[in-house]
């Protein structure tokens, strides 16, 4: 299955699990009817007790909320998701357009690094069959010849060797940076459903005088966690965009033919661990948006969490980009 799929599977996840919201509107009624009583209670006779006319709009709160609560999915969930929803799709197609720009201009790159290996006789041989065994045609059977074919089947073989590992750790930071991205959606699906079912208690309980903060709370944490989603899109986005500016200027270079081509993908592999420390930032950064309290905690392990990738991820990258770079200035 792949990432995109599972993102999928989350979306489908919390419409499942968002109905179970109104299993929790009897006991939410229940309580919300007590506090509604005393509430209603207390103000009128502090009223009577000041000898002043009782205001009826303040008295109205408590059934507002408990229209609230009768009708939690449709009022309150279906209006915030109805509202929230347009910045997730506008964001997710922005991402989905750089996405396919950087896909198309990765492709063509490849292709002008081929051809340019191609272009070049002592690389030639090492990327190209064809080219491969018309030198070996050219070469006779002297002490010198088998050696120079010895050479060259070992400098393709080491060609091979080294191209096998720029990919794997370069398939590794493209899954650690999907995970990243899952990781994040994956906790932001499970504070909305906590949010989506417990919200009914979280309303019934702001009737009671004293805990009106409680309505004012659930409502910014679930407008701050349900826009983690389009602000990831937008990160994402701007790195592909990144990415997309660097393939135009090497697809550019490479239509030079006597540029030789840096196949070690040294500055993909510096924005994917920048994207892996950047994602683990989105509950911070979605907090400059709308402050939402509560979460503290949860985003000074996340950080802490994104440090140790980093360094992990920035020693790997360090080490491989010496190692394959030692290999280079040795040839």
């Amino acid at each position: 299955m792949e990432f995109q799929n599972l993102h999928e599977v989350l979306r489908s996840l919390y419409d499942e699990m968002m109905p179970l919201s109104a299993d929790m509107a009897a006991v939410a009624k229940g309580l919300a009817g007590l506090g509604a009583l005393f509430y209603v209670a207390l103000k009128v006779w502090q009223a009577l007790s000041r000898a002043e006319p009782i205001d009826m709009f303040p008295l109205l709160r408590p059934f507002a909320l408990g229209l609230c609560i009768m009708f939690f999915p449709t009022i309150v969930l279906g209006t915030i998701n109805a509202v929230l929803s347009p910045v997730v799709i506008g964001t997710h197609q922005i991402l989905e357009d750089q996405v396919l720009d950087l896909n198309q201009l990765q492709q063509q790159k490849d292709q002008l690094e081929y051809e340019a290996m191609v272009r070049n006789p002592e690389t030639a041989y090492m990327v190209s069959d064809e080219e491969f065994d018309k030198k070996l045609d050219e070469l006779g059977w002297s002490p010198s010849d088998i050696g120079t074919m010895a050479g060259m089947y070992m400098d393709r073989q080491a060609y091979k060797i080294e191209k096998a590992i720029k990919d794997w750790f370069r398939n590794l930071l493209e899954i650690l940076f999907q995970a990243a991205a899952l990781v994040i959606d994956t906790i932001r699906t499970f504070f909305l459903i906590v949010l989506s079912i417990l919200g009914p208690i979280a309303f019934a309980i702001s009737v009671w005088d004293g805990f009106q903060s409680t309505l004012t709370q659930w409502l910014t944490r679930y407008v701050s966690v349900y826009l983690w989603l389009p602000v990831s899109d937008l990160f994402s986005s701007m790195l592909a965009r990144i990415q997309s500016l660097i393939l135009e200027r090497d697809i550019a270079m490479l239509a030079d033919p006597t540029y030789i081509p840096d196949t070690s993908n040294t500055v993909y592999i510096i924005f994917m661990i920048i994207g892996i420390i950047g994602y683990f930032t989105i509950p911070t950064v979605t907090g400059w948006v709308i402050q939402a309290g509560g979460a503290g905690n949860f985003t000074r392990n996340v950080n802490q969490a994104a440090m140790k990738t980093g360094n992990i991820a920035g020693a790997g990258a360090g080490s491989a980009a010496g190692n394959i770079g030692g290999k280079l200035m040795g040839k």
